[in-house]
């Protein structure tokens, strides 16, 4: 653990508990009391996440739109400032580099948040592509810090701790403005299909601002959540985790985010020729997600056999739903294969698959 990356909220995990691991080559807090307890604070009432890990880069200049544009497979053309765009990042063949959120600033100002453990591949990735773009790619990672407010009385606990309408600001838009003395980017964004806000500020307020949200939201149900509880509520609310449901190997398309591939956009962008292909002719495989009825966890890896015993694909992500009291998951199958019966064995029994579509449960982003 010693040598492992910090954020700047890593004193402040150990004060209060936190149980911290390996991840991504950062040491962070995989829960505090319970996961079970820290998902269930966010669909009732918060949960606060350290999110520090997670990767900042300026793109500016007079090229910056257009060389995000290029770069990205949604369409930056149609953002605006105060605007916040999920995106994935594919390679030439389709196979996905990142998925990243585009926050726009001003026409030749953006910032990208970007995933750990993909920060520095995106950021080579990114020069080499920037050369003749007019642009300049700077990593702010360092010197930045990020947490997460999630849940229904997120909106409540902020609102406490700025003189800013919190309500004025819609769903995937970000303002700046000051949260408990700490001058922030505001985003009304999450990983937990709920409501709330992602707050990026300067890495050396972080344990004060965090302790200030802490404190406004005890009264509220507000737990510390870590990494289990992100998980397990990303997939609840059916989001997709770069190295499981995308990869270099599963495209945009194959995970089901057709929505974020806009084909039709004025410019070229990396992977279009691919992606057109695979719309044409469908794709041989597709991202499934499935509930058992079982409360035994199906594990990633685990091979998906079809109606005839065949395996027809593997899981990619499973866990138990803390709401639904069950096993879910997503896995890759074989297209055809995905019309019909499909069965796990986990340790021994065979447990169906019902394929759903997601999310697993009523969620109440705001609009």
């Amino acid at each position: 653990m010693a040598d492992l990356k910090r954020t700047p909220l890593r004193d402040f995990h150990v004060s209060h508990g936190a149980k911290l691991v390996d991840f991504a080559g950062w040491e962070m807090p995989v829960q505090y009391r319970s996961i079970l307890e820290e998902h269930r604070a966010v669909r009732l009432a918060a949960g606060l996440f350290d999110v520090s890990h997670m990767g900042e880069v300026d793109i500016q200049g007079p090229g910056a739109g257009a060389f995000l544009n290029a770069l990205v497979t949604n369409d930056v053309g149609k953002m605006y400032p105060g605007r916040v765009l999920y995106s994935p990042m594919c390679h030439p063949d389709g196979g996905v580099i990142d998925d990243l959120l585009v926050y726009m600033r001003g026409p030749e100002d953006f910032l990208l948040c970007v995933n750990a453990g993909n920060t520095q591949a995106d950021l080579d990735w990114m020069r080499a592509r920037a050369a003749g773009c007019d642009v300049a790619v700077t990593d702010r990672s360092d010197g930045c810090a990020l947490v997460a407010v999630q849940g229904p009385a997120a909106a409540a606990i902020l609102q406490s701790l700025t003189e800013m309408s919190l309500g004025v600001l819609k769903y995937y838009h970000f303002a700046e403005g000051i949260i408990a003395g700490a001058r922030c980017i505001i985003s009304r964004t999450g990983y937990t299909g709920e409501d709330g806000f992602e707050l990026y500020h300067a890495a050396g307020e972080a344990p004060a601002l965090s302790e200030a949200i802490l404190a406004a939201g005890r009264p509220h149900g507000l737990e510390l959540c870590g990494l289990g509880a992100r998980d397990s509520l990303r997939l609840e609310a059916g989001y997709p985790l770069y190295g499981h449901e995308l990869t270099r190997e599963i495209s945009p398309l194959t995970a089901g985010l057709g929505w974020t591939v806009k084909l039709d956009k004025e410019c070229d962008f990396s992977g279009r020729a691919a992606l057109a292909l695979e719309k044409k002719d469908g794709s041989a495989r597709k991202v499934v997600f499935f509930r058992t009825g079982d409360r035994r966890i199906v594990r990633p890896e685990t091979p998906v056999a079809g109606a005839d015993g065949a395996t027809v694909g593997r899981v990619l992500s499973g866990t138990l739903s803390p709401i639904l009291s069950e096993a879910i998951g997503t896995a890759l199958v074989e297209t055809p294969a995905s019309a019909g019966a499909l069965r796990v064995d986990v340790r021994g029994s065979l447990i169906d698959l019902r394929l759903v579509k997601p999310p697993f449960v009523e969620l109440r982003k705001p609009s």
